[in-house]
């Protein structure tokens, strides 16, 4: 099996600490490795080492480049971000040289697993079906009405894979408004989308060429070009003006083909803001409901996040339920229930 992690990112819901240089993926924050590190381990647990690669942008090259050094890691670079779909063929271009029949699981590098043997344990009871040809994902079973994830609605079972069911996709959903997102967990067959997808290079390039015949035609120029010796030269001038699509549009809402969902219980996150960032890391509280991750003082003061990475102090006294972050360039409080909010700091950055 080959691991295919998508590692770009703009890096706008972790700010101050994320930065369009410096994403999620590459911060220490779930813990004292970063997101990528963690996501790298996850995956050598069903696969070696030499058969993950690394998706990344041109600006995020080197970083990624100094984090895996001494590892038999392939890094692929795209010249610009142009969405999952883009990003994936890419990768299935360069495995398929390897072989065109060998499952391939894409992720992206900066979820947050909590049971890794549970998540191993799907994984490579996916990849069983996969390896017959169908398109696989993982739904996630929703544990509130959230809606800031996009849903899978989940028909009749299918089969039973190393003793896990699987089912028939009915559907992808955008993200629902509250009142639909109730509807769904009451139902019961709706799962969250987890993003993460098993398939071999020959399917999900046949789907490109079927669903995305534009971007398909790019990626035989591009594949090409590695015949020819010109592979760097003919990426940059082909990749940027490849549709920008998600695989989710592109291919699995146009899909005339069958694909199938797991339901998925490995206590998984994509940790998509300060808050869920409070939530996920409970356990280590102290005893008044403090999260701290910085070295400060905190006096009278309950519920709050608390995150540097400067050797500043940093004391509280008499608040509740605010996230503090504290960076070289850049200071932010906020109320906790308020962090989705901090794309809007970024935005104002962008004006100026």
């Amino acid at each position: 099996m080959q691991a295919v992690i998508m590692a770009g990112g703009s890096g706008t819901r972790f700010w101050p600490a994320s930065r369009e240089t410096m994403p999620k993926q590459f911060l220490r924050i779930t813990s004292d490795r970063t997101m990528l590190e963690e996501t790298i381990a996850r995956v050598t647990s069903f696969t070696e080492i030499e058969r993950v690669s690394v998706v990344v942008g041109r600006i995020h090259e080197k970083i990624t480049c100094d984090l895996v050094a001494g590892m038999p890691v392939r890094v692929l670079v795209e010249p610009t971000g142009r969405n999952t779909a883009a990003c994936i063929g890419l990768a299935a271009l360069h495995l398929s040289r390897i072989s065109e029949d060998d499952v391939m699981v894409v992720l992206p590098a900066d979820h947050f697993i909590a049971d890794p043997g549970a998540f191993s344990d799907t994984i490579r009871a996916a990849a069983e079906v996969a390896k017959t040809g169908a398109i696989v994902t993982l739904g996630i079973t929703p544990s509130r009405p959230e809606t800031g994830y996009g849903y899978i609605q989940a028909a009749g079972e299918k089969g039973v894979s190393s003793g896990l069911k699987y089912y028939e996709v009915e559907r992808f959903v955008e993200k629902p408004d509250y009142q639909t997102a109730v509807s769904y967990l009451t139902k019961g067959n709706y799962l969250w989308n987890s993003g993460i997808f098993l398939f071999t290079p020959r399917v999900i390039l046949d789907e490109l060429r079927n669903c995305v015949p534009e971007l398909y035609d790019g990626l035989l120029k591009i594949d090409q070009s590695i015949d020819d010796g010109n592979y760097e030269k003919i990426l940059e001038e082909v990749y940027p003006g490849l549709p920008s699509i998600s695989i989710d549009y592109g291919v699995m809402e146009r899909t005339k083909n069958q694909i199938l969902v797991f339901r998925a219980d490995f206590g998984w996150s994509d940790v998509g803001s300060w808050q869920a960032l409070y939530e996920l890391r409970s356990d280590e509280y102290d005893s008044r409901g403090n999260l701290v991750l910085a070295d400060s003082m905190i006096v009278d003061s309950e519920n709050n996040l608390v995150y540097s990475s400067t050797d500043r102090k940093i004391a509280l006294l008499g608040v509740d339920d605010l996230v503090v972050v504290d960076t070289p360039d850049a200071l932010m409080v906020a109320d906790v229930t308020r962090s989705q909010d901090v794309k809007r700091f970024t935005e104002m950055l962008k004006r100026k």
